[in-house]
């Protein structure tokens, strides 16, 4: 499946047991000896709510939650009936998510509230991180981070068509001010409704699209009056709308879609 061309592979783990995941992941996610994706989503059974998601990226690594990847794992579930409910509550690491349907491909996402105590994101630096100089290299960039159930630095450029993410994004991601690594979003501001951006995400570098890092950088952009709190993100891959409403928390419009059905082989446990 995928949002916006990111790209998932979904296993409905109900009633199997896999064995190692950070290197099951590895293996289906490889572009050339695998199936290929950005990351795998994994569909249990939960007692906390309706269903339960876990994301493990490319690299193996467990990721807390994932905009893009709950959007499709609750298509998933509506598109084989496995639920006669229109809003789906999803358990993730990151706290359990509510999930709306829409019509046809669209599905609405309560991300919850944004985080920015820097310690809680968590950044190496004691409270709200807005604006702060980050040097990488031969720049000095201006950062401003936000948890969405995961860690994001939001930084504003004047255009991000040219600007060589996979150069900057792998070593902001991997700074030793951010002890979990950090997902990246760089965006152009087009108008206070309107932004562009493009991602690298911590364990899958450069991505077509990523649903909390749009969250993420709605957030920030607001905070820095640049933006209104209900802005389309423009992304390689399409678009998404995200409202930061007066409940204080932030809502996610997009689509998610099923590209093909198949059997793994080898063994699994």
């Amino acid at each position: 499946m995928h949002g916006l061309g990111n790209d998932f592979i979904l296993i409905d783990c109900r009633r199997i047991k896999l064995g190692d995941l950070p290197e099951l992941s590895r293996r289906l996610c490889h572009r050339r000896f695998g199936i290929g994706a950005d990351q795998v989503l994994l569909l249990y059974n939960s007692e906390k709510a309706d269903f339960m998601m876990r994301i493990f990226n490319a690299d193996g690594s467990e990721v807390e939650m994932c905009g893009n990847g709950i959007r499709c794992l609750a298509k998933y579930v509506w598109n084989r009936a496995l639920s006669d409910k229109d809003v789906l509550m999803v358990e993730t690491p990151a706290g359990i998510m509510r999930t709306e349907k829409r019509s046809g491909k669209w599905v609405r996402v309560d991300m919850g509230e944004p985080v920015f105590e820097g310690r809680l994101i968590p950044v190496k630096l004691d409270g709200r991180i807005k604006n702060v100089p980050l040097k990488i290299g031969d720049r000095e960039f201006s950062i401003t981070c936000v948890s969405m159930g995961n860690p994001h630095a939001v930084i504003v450029l004047e255009e991000v068509d040219f600007f060589d993410v996979m150069r900057y994004g792998p070593l902001i991601e991997n700074h030793e001010l951010f002890p979990r690594k950090i997902n990246v979003e760089f965006i152009q501001v087009i108008d206070p409704g309107k932004i562009k951006m493009r991602v690298w995400e911590r364990g899958s570098g450069e991505t077509m699209a990523c649903g909390t890092g749009a969250a993420a950088a709605v957030v920030a952009a607001n905070l820095n009056g640049l933006t209104g709190k209900k802005v389309l993100v423009k992304l390689p891959g399409g678009e998404l709308t995200i409202e930061w409403n007066e409940d204080n928390h932030v809502y996610m419009t997009g689509p998610a879609e099923e590209v093909f059905t198949g059997e793994i082989n080898g063994k699994t446990s």
